[in-house]
């Protein structure tokens, strides 16, 4: 499986075929970065939660997220110490925070853009452990990367629903190209070091 073979719904672009090499020969680099998305991705559902306390849906369905990725990241940071690696910190790619700063600063439009650039962001997340899942030399963190695919659909497909519910479907489509657009011209133009979103 190459990268341009794999199509998630949402993204505009699959990742570049030269993503899944640049990875696999920095390993314990991105595997240390991917603990560091689990631990943004559950911050990212209790951020949501603590904006919009009164939303009913939105809590139930972050609670439930926010848990998941907690679990990931244990997970993840388990593999670490299994293979010597200590936690640290790593420069972060511009990826998310490009993203983020498309988010309109005024209500409602606020609620939407996040939940729309949450769920490209968690949708790019499962293209990304797919891969590392079916290429990675080590059949058992390839098969833990595999284990996590479904959560990452699952959960960028809650985000999505989310929008859905709240706005008219035509104002969300109009809106998810525009910011899907951004995120495909952001990973147009790699990070030096290679990341799970770089």
């Amino acid at each position: 499986m190459t990268a341009s073979t794999v199509r998630i719904k949402l993204l505009q672009a699959p990742t570049r075929d030269s993503w899944l090499p640049e990875v696999l020969a920095n390993l314990e680099t991105v595997l240390l970065d991917h603990s560091h998305c689990e631990r943004k991705a559950a911050s990212t559902a209790l951020n949501f939660m603590f904006r919009y306390p009164s939303n009913e849906s939105l809590i139930h369905q972050l609670t439930q997220i926010a848990q998941e990725e907690l679990t990931h990241f244990a997970q993840v940071n388990q593999w670490l110490t299994r293979l010597g690696i200590s936690l640290a910190p790593l420069n972060a790619p511009p990826y998310a925070a490009q993203l983020k700063s498309q988010i309109r600063r005024q209500e409602p439009w606020r609620f939407l853009d996040s939940l729309l650039i949450s769920a490209l962001i968690e949708a790019r997340s499962h293209e990304r452990l797919g891969l590392l899942g079916h290429a990675c030399p080590n059949p058992e963190l390839a098969k833990f990367y595999r284990s996590l695919m479904a959560s990452e659909a699952r959960h960028y497909g809650i985000y999505w629903l989310l929008a859905i519910d709240a706005f008219d479907r035509e104002l969300v489509d109009q809106r998810l190209t525009e910011l899907a657009s951004i995120e495909a011209q952001i990973l147009e133009t790699p990070f030096s070091e290679p990341r799970i979103h770089s």
